[in-house]
């Protein structure tokens, strides 16, 4: 069974800058998918970013398109998040996640079978 672990959280002044690490184990980064996702105090989960290592893609959806960037180091076992150009809406607890196949849908949630923790991050106006 995978295991996934988040760091990096904190606050920050819009505007700034912060990068969240996941590690992993158990997971076959390689033949898989891996996914950052936020979720809101009052909202959904919603995905930030999804990256196939093997097959060289990524994805975003819009409102993060241009600010976030998600990297794979298979050989250190984790995922990161580059965010950047932060605004008060990306405020909420953000998790790695990891699907054995989530071509179909890589950015919907139902997609991913193992989840970390979260790790916290509010961006003050």
């Amino acid at each position: 069974q995978e295991q996934l672990m988040e760091y990096g959280g904190r606050s920050v002044e819009s505007g700034g800058s912060l990068r969240l690490s996941c590690f992993f184990s158990g997971a076959n980064s390689d033949h898989g998918c891996m996914a950052w996702f936020r979720q809101s105090f009052e909202g959904q989960r919603e995905a930030v970013a999804a990256i196939h290592h093997r097959e060289g893609w990524e994805y975003y959806p819009d409102p993060v398109t241009g600010r976030f960037a998600v990297s794979l180091n298979a050989g250190e076992k984790g995922v990161f998040l580059q965010m950047t150009r932060l605004k008060p809406e990306d405020t909420g607890k953000y998790y790695c996640a990891y699907s054995v196949d989530c071509r179909a849908a890589p950015l919907r949630a139902s997609s991913y079978r193992s989840w970390g923790q979260g790790t916290q991050v509010t961006v003050s106006s």
